[in-house]
């Protein structure tokens, strides 16, 4: 009897010249871009409030959050609304993208591990890579990308929470 070979599901987006995927079970919904209500302070990748069928939802320009430049808005850009379970909470994010492809299927076996060297971002926010089409998908690791200290200051974004409420999140 062969072998079944694990298969899990990925929404895979453009950000610049590279590939990315998050798994399609955080992905809430994808809307198209509009623009934020700024919130004063807030990290440079924090864009603001976004209304989400009566929900306040920070919108990160991931770019920005991984030391890209930031985003330039095109007909093509979306916002992937995300809902990354953080221990015993739930943060939702909206995440800009230039682009996105596909809902696509990899199987455990064709992910790799994040190599440590000739990789533009840090290897601990990388959950894996995917070889596709003479090129890489790298597979984002949400809850690592947004550290602790990102996370109490972005739940407290639209709650009306102050951070040191959020200290124990």
């Amino acid at each position: 009897m062969a072998a079944t070979s694990t298969e899990a599901q990925y929404v895979t987006f453009g950000l610049g010249d590279e590939c990315f995927a998050v798994p399609v079970t955080v992905v809430r919904e994808i809307l198209d871009h509009q623009d934020a209500f700024r919130i004063p302070h807030g990290p440079d990748y924090l864009l603001g409030l976004r209304d989400v069928r009566g929900q306040g939802v920070p919108v990160i320009d991931l770019r920005l959050r991984l030391g890209m430049s930031a985003t330039t808005k095109t007909p093509h850009t979306r916002i992937l609304v995300i809902d990354i379970p953080i221990t015993d909470k739930i943060l939702t994010l909206g995440l800009v993208a230039d682009r996105v492809f596909e809902v696509t299927s990899f199987k455990q076996e064709a992910i790799e591990s994040a190599p440590d060297i000739g990789v533009r971002w840090p290897s601990e926010y990388i959950a894996g890579v995917v070889r596709r089409d003479g090129g890489f998908v790298v597979i984002i690791d949400l809850a690592k990308l947004f550290s602790s200290t990102d996370k109490v200051s972005l739940m407290g974004v639209g709650t009306g929470q102050r951070a040191s409420e959020l200290a124990d999140v």
